[in-house]
């Protein structure tokens, strides 16, 4: 048995207000609309995906942490999209962090200098 795709799902209480954030935040449509009333879903790497589904009981429960390779221009990207996400911070071995939430409080953080092996040297 092998894992073939990771599903992210992001619970929301009104779906057309998601979609279109999302399409800003993501700056593409939907890549799939499975379920038109209640789900639509980005292809985001080649086997990651994140859901955003109707679900009014779990919306705003959700963290997204995305990895981008320059965190400066996307939050610069964001910004032309008229998103403003929360001031970039320096985490730990030089990580930088910037949170956003979407309409229901579900919180996205884009990653900068993301490392997969965090037990070798700086």
């Amino acid at each position: 048995m092998a894992i073939q795709h990771v599903l992210a799902v992001v619970p929301v209480s009104d779906l057309a207000a998601a979609r279109a954030w999302y399409e800003r935040v993501l700056g593409t449509p939907p890549t799939n609309v499975p379920m038109p009333e209640s789900l639509v879903e980005w292809r985001i790497t080649g086997q990651g995906w994140v859901q955003v589904t109707l679900d009014p009981v779990r919306a705003g429960s959700g963290l997204l942490n995305f990895a981008v390779d320059d965190l400066n221009s996307h939050v610069a990207g964001l910004a032309a999209q008229g998103i403003e996400p929360d001031p970039v911070v320096t985490a730990n071995r030089n990580v930088t962090l910037c949170s956003l939430q979407d309409p229901d409080g579900n919180t996205l953080t884009f990653i900068g200098n993301f490392r997969i092996d965090y037990s070798a040297p700086d």
